[in-house]
Parts: structure tokens; C-alpha cells; sequence
């Protein structure tokens, strides 16, 4: 699992959903929750957060992209690499924390990932919890 630290600086609702963003450093991460300021206190601007997702959920791709709806991108070096026979675990280091990755190690190999090789964690909105 992931988690990251960071601070809400912006909450945008509409009925029972929550669309949050939150900087972890240099980097901006959004969220959509279900939950408002309402059922969720902790949801106001300033506060202090953990940003949580899950290794499996983070697509890993070899530059940024504009014409993707993915929001979430956060680009670093890769830092290491744990290749098995079906499945690697690649580690992503940004300007401010790691991102784990578990992807298909056909997928690492068709991308060439290598420890110091410039990649980017994709994650959707909706794949992102929060806590206090």
C-alpha cells in the first residue's frame, strides 16, 4: 500500500461526493470521495492528510501525458526494481517520496524499465482514499 502525506488545498462538492486536492510536496494529488466536510470533518483546506492507494492500482508510463483524463501524475526515477516470473514491483523515487508499482513483468519488459530510467505513476481519482 501506499500512503503519502500531505495538505487539502481545495474541497469542491456536489451532493454526497467530494472532489479533493491535496499537495505532497512539489505534487498535487486529486481524490474523489464519497463523503463531504459534512460526514467527513477532516475534509477542510489546510488540514493534514494520508493519501493511500494501493501498489496494483498505479500505471507506470515513460513520459507525462495531456491527452489522458488521468489526473495523478507524479514523475520520478526508478529507484529499484523486484522482478519475478508474472509479476514486478517497481519503485518510483519523486522529488518528494516513492511510489510503489506492482506491474506485469511482460509490461516491464516492454517498456524497458530500469533502475534510473525516468518513469510516471498514473493513478486514478477514484482508486485514492484519505484519512486523517
Amino acid at each position: 500500500m501506499n500512503t503519502l502525506t500531505g495538505n487539502i488545498t481545495s474541497v469542491e462538492t456536489n451532493g454526497s461526493l467530494s472532489l479533493v486536492k491535496v499537495t505532497v510536496g512539489t505534487n498535487e494529488v486529486i481524490a474523489i470521495v464519497i463523503d463531504t466536510p459534512e460526514t467527513a470533518p477532516f475534509l477542510t483546506t489546510e488540514n493534514n492528510v494520508k493519501v493511500i492507494f494501493k501498489e496494483t492500482e498505479v500505471v507506470l508510463a515513460t513520459s507525462e501525458y495531456d491527452g489522458i483524463s488521468m489526473q495523478n501524475q507524479l514523475s520520478g526515477v526508478i529507484e529499484a526494481i523486484e522482478q519475478g516470473v508474472l509479476l514486478s514491483k517497481v519503485v518510483v523515487q519523486t522529488d518528494t517520496t516513492s511510489i510503489s508499482s506492482i506491474i506485469t513483468t511482460k509490461a516491464l519488459k516492454k517498456l524497458n524499465l530500469k533502475v534510473g530510467s525516468q518513469a510516471t505513476a498514473l493513478i486514478k481519482t477514484n482508486e485514492i482514499m484519505l484519512s486523517e
